[in-house]
């Protein structure tokens, strides 16, 4: 019986990678995460540079790069809904790469603060080219390769996380900051070139213009209400947002004072989390015909209760690398469990709506508990935020148990999305 499974999932394989859609948007990844990783290390080198290190000035970094996902993710959520996805998508790259050759402008003439701008535009335009990525994903991607697409995307991702911060640190001390941001600018220009290769938008998907934009983020918000699993899963957003803000800041603290290591060693942790990753990938591929992203996102977030609290806990350098390991291990059967359900719980007209509402519920319960991490790290043991940190998940885990039996049900919505909208 095993010789006619195998030779049913290899033409699977061969058919998906023969996707045009994954090829191009595969390739437009490619491009964009050159250009982001080149962005992100020569950004901070640069401003620690020239702020000598000053604390506010590097945080500032951080806010152009998330401030936006608050304040444009549903709104961009709602017009990649509203606009055709390839052209919206196309547009985006360009005007990123614009606004990146205004700010090299600006860097000839010595006003070295404009590179915030370059940061804040390309994250603010990536809140309407995300979402329209999604809605494309559903239309061209089979539901049976789904889970297969997002963990190839995931694993590309992991891949940069290694390969990332070694590029743009070497293209900043061996170019410069101009080179740098210009590498960035061609990245995003190849991308919008690429993603001309995508099929053609459909005539309807320019969006109904019979209702006003307000109306049809209002939509948004009761579609989610109607949903039950959308409304397990942002919740399970939420709680997993409060967990990873407490302890994110907090991982320099486990090199230096749990295994009282000189502080650049905290790059072997970064080694070892994205390492996992890339294999964590492969395996969530492996096992995308076999384990629903229900089962996925639920183990992923069980095995985070044992690798956070022992992170937290442990004063052994071997042991704490295992567990990062393994944290990396299981991080993309997460994200990529978090993709698939919204993609397949979600009718197409609603898909950047959705994504809209749950990414920030995630990015704001992380913010608000990364913004007391430093406080709360004074007045308690590390050990017990990182015991907290995984009291959490199990939390995320209880609310996502019940979720392991449905099944993605988008068309059985289709009543729903009527009453949805007359209302």
């Amino acid at each position: 019986m095993s010789q006619p499974t195998a030779a049913a999932e290899a033409p699977t394989m061969r058919s998906f990678l023969a996707n045009r859609f994954v090829q191009t948007i595969m390739l437009s990844g490619l491009f964009l995460q050159i250009g982001i990783w080149v962005r992100n290390f020569g950004v901070l080198l640069y401003v620690t540079d020239m702020t000598n290190n000053d604390p506010i000035s590097v945080s500032l970094i951080s806010v152009a790069e998330f401030a936006p996902i608050f304040l444009f993710s549903f709104i961009g959520g709602a017009f990649a809904d509203r606009w055709r996805p390839k052209l919206t998508m196309v547009w985006c790259d360009l005007l990123s790469a614009v606004s990146v050759f205004a700010v090299m402008i600006t860097l000839y003439y010595g006003s070295w603060k404009a590179i915030f701008f370059a940061t804040l535009v390309s994250s603010i335009l990536s809140q309407f080219s995300q979402p329209s990525g999604m809605k494309l994903f559903k239309v061209h991607v089979p539901e049976s390769q789904m889970q297969m697409g997002m963990s190839m995307y995931q694993s590309m991702f992991a891949i940069f996380m290694i390969i990332g911060p070694l590029m743009g640190t070497y293209v900043y001390f061996h170019f410069g900051i101009k080179v740098a941001i210009a590498i960035m600018g061609v990245c995003f220009l190849l991308s919008a070139l690429v993603l001309t290769w995508l099929p053609a938008d459909k005539k309807e998907a320019a969006g109904n213009r019979e209702t006003h934009i307000f109306q049809e983020m209002g939509q948004g918000f009761r579609y989610v209400r109607r949903n039950r699993l959308l409304v397990l899963l942002g919740a399970c957003f939420a709680v997993a947002g409060l967990a990873l803000g407490l302890i994110n800041p907090l991982g320099l603290y486990v090199v230096t004072e749990n295994l009282g290591l000189p502080k650049e060693n905290l790059q072997w942790f970064m080694v070892a989390n994205g390492s996992a990753m890339i294999i964590g990938g492969g395996l969530a591929m492996a096992f995308s015909k076999r384990m629903s992203p229900q089962a996925m996102l639920t183990l992923g977030m069980a095995v985070s209760i044992v690798t956070i609290a022992a992170m937290g806990v442990t004063h052994t350098l071997w042991i704490a690398l295992a567990v990062q390991f393994l944290m990396g291990l299981v991080l993309p059967a997460i994200q990529i469990g978090i993709s698939t359900m919204i993609l397949g719980n979600t009718e197409e007209a609603y898909v950047g709506r959705v994504n809209g509402i749950l990414n920030p519920l995630f990015m704001g319960a992380m913010v608000i508990t990364m913004s007391l991490a430093g406080k709360l790290k004074d007045m308690f043991p590390l050990s017990s935020l990182y015991l907290v940190s995984a009291g959490l998940f199990v939390i995320g885990v209880l609310v996502m148990l019940p979720t392991l039996k449905m099944k993605s049900q988008p068309k059985a919505e289709t009543e729903s999305q009527a009453q949805v909208q007359a209302e």
